[in-house]
């Protein structure tokens, strides 16, 4: 029997739901998923620069796991940029380690400080929003 995945814990959801090649006819092709997980992988090791060990204590798993999760999203956006495929964004096997909401208006996301007394979207003031933590 297979231990258990353990969650992997995700600072903040990617600020775009998915990226479409410019240029492209061929719009029929299957999109390629990319999880929470992998896009954290790749900001905390391409664009903060960070070793695979503080990465990987930052997303609570072990180096290696970190090198397998990096390694599936890099596979993944090349696979995305070769076959000029489109790249969205999906959750994945991951924990956000805090609440965040998405406006329903502006659809920005958001995390609100614990002592906040007035909920609303900080960038269009609006109240209609909706948790993206899949556990709430």
């Amino acid at each position: 029997m297979p231990r258990r995945r353990r969650l992997r814990k995700v600072v903040a959801p990617p600020s775009f739901r998915g990226y479409k090649p410019y240029g492209n006819k061929k719009s029929s092709k299957i999109p390629v998923e990319l999880y929470y997980e992998e896009y954290e992988a790749i900001k905390l090791a391409d664009y903060d620069s960070l070793s695979q060990l503080e990465a990987s204590k930052i997303m609570g798993v072990s180096r290696p796991t970190f090198a397998r999760i990096y390694a599936s999203a890099r596979q993944k956006i090349a696979i995305a940029l070769t076959e000029t495929r489109e790249i969205i964004t999906v959750y994945g096997h991951a924990v956000l380690d805090k609440d965040w909401y998405q406006c329903k208006k502006c659809h920005s996301k958001f995390s609100l400080p614990p002592q906040a007394d007035q909920f609303h979207c900080p960038l269009c003031q609006s109240e209609n929003f909706q948790s993206i933590n899949p556990e709430k």
